[in-house]
């Protein structure tokens, strides 16, 4: 498939709907093979979600991960108590805190984690490498500009965090 460049009347509706069909077909297929390995283990996107940011950020603590996941406590206990149950997620307290929980994966959980990320990174790959990098820029940045103002510090959190 190729994709045509946008309109220079990219602010029509047609355009936006397109972009919206775009966004939620491209979800939908990058996601698909993951929440079948997540369904058979009877886990879903909220659990895959906490896995991604704990491995991303081991020793999180819950509420740093309340904050990128922008979730309740209630949701989060949750998911968290079902990753613990399955041996995925471990909590440990503070060396400076001992209140604190930080959060780790454990063998079993980062092994888990790294099966649904090579999917990812597999199929964000192609994607990438057919567009291009000028295309994948200006991916990003609409992706960025969605994103309320206000929360664009948790994004640039996470980019220390891998040294970009």
């Amino acid at each position: 498939m190729t994709v045509p460049y946008a309109s220079p009347l990219f602010l029509r509706e047609p355009e936006i709907r397109r972009g919206a069909e775009l966004l939620y077909f491209g979800y939908s297929h990058l996601y698909r093979g993951i929440d079948h390995t997540l369904g058979e283990q009877g886990l879903g996107r909220a659990h895959h979600r906490a896995l991604y940011f704990i491995a991303r950020q081991p020793g999180l603590t819950i509420g740093h991960l309340l904050r990128l996941l922008g979730i309740t406590k209630q949701s989060l206990g949750r998911v968290l108590g079902e990753l613990a149950q399955r041996d995925l997620v471990e909590t440990r307290a503070g060396e400076e805190d001992r209140r604190q929980r930080l959060l780790f994966l454990t063998g079993t959980g980062l092994a888990l984690e790294t099966e649904l990320f090579d999917a990812l990174r597999e199929r964000l790959s192609e994607a990438y490498a057919a567009a291009g990098q000028d295309a994948v820029t200006g991916f990003w940045r609409v992706l960025e500009l969605l994103i309320p103002p206000a929360e664009r510090a948790r994004v640039a959190d996470l980019e220390r965090v891998s040294g970009h």
